[in-house]
């Protein structure tokens, strides 16, 4: 793994660490590839149930490298890369990905924070959109992922004004799960995953990722009668009778890996 990100994995938890603490882990084209290859990595691998995203340092991701940005800017927007993936990509990793936002959180590091599923985050830590202070638009998504979590109306005024809210703020509007005092994000994130990982069933878990996402886009007798299929289906499957089993054995379940 390249020195930018940091991958380890723990009973069944792989942790994937923003490595550019002295830049408070700002976004760059090698970030960004290092990243995604991280999470390919994790999807790939059995021994991968759950992921944990944070950052080295004081910050999980302080937004676009200015550097990077400068050099844009002076070249007419040439130096942008358009071969990128995008940076929806994590939502299609067909495993949980846990947020631990230690730190300052802004612009495209925002889009990835809300890229991941859950997030856990320090109640100090800022968040910012700062596009339009940027003089850019809502990118990279946002537009679509930051209504669905917090509404329209305080998705506008976070885009609009591109003010800093703090962790406790972001948990009251729906931008987070849970605001945590700071020594406590990582273990907590930690603590989440292991237990997803531990006791629910990879391939639940995989096709309720698919579920949730897709039934964003969907009316409610599409993904009624897509849930029923999937419910009929799980009904034969060795991970329901596994789970039954170590429910009436009172002991944990010993799912599957998620098939490749």
């Amino acid at each position: 793994m390249s020195e930018v990100v940091l991958f380890e994995v723990d009973r069944g938890v792989a942790t994937v660490t923003l490595n550019r603490p002295d830049r408070l882990n700002a976004w760059t084209g090698e970030l960004e590839h290092a990243y995604f290859a991280a999470l390919d990595e994790c999807a790939a691998r059995d021994d991968v149930r759950a992921v944990v995203v944070t950052g080295a340092g004081r910050g999980f991701c302080a937004g676009a490298d200015m550097d990077d940005l400068e050099a844009i800017g002076s070249n007419g927007g040439r130096g942008a890369q358009h071969d990128r993936r995008p940076q929806t990509f994590p939502l299609t990793v067909p495993k949980p990905i846990v947020a631990a936002i230690n730190g300052a959180c802004a612009g495209i590091g925002l889009v990835q924070a809300l890229m991941c599923d859950v997030r856990f985050a320090n109640a100090e830590a800022k968040f910012t959109t700062a596009f339009a202070r940027r003089g850019l638009v809502a990118e990279h998504g946002i537009s679509w992922i930051l209504p669905r979590l917090v509404g329209p109306a305080r998705a506008l005024d976070l885009l609009l004004s591109g003010r800093v809210v703090l962790g406790e703020e972001a948990a009251q509007l729906g931008l987070v799960n849970r605001a945590l005092p700071p020594d406590r994000v990582l273990d907590e994130a930690l603590a989440y995953a292991r237990e997803l990982a531990t006791l629910c069933a990879p391939s639940s878990m995989a096709a309720m990722k698919r579920q949730v996402y897709a039934a964003l886009d969907q009316d409610l007798a599409t993904a009624l009668e897509e849930a029923n299929g999937l419910m009929a289906a799980s009904l034969q499957a060795d991970d329901f009778r596994e789970g039954v089993r170590s429910f009436v054995e009172r002991r944990p379940p010993n799912f599957a890996p998620l098939a490749g």
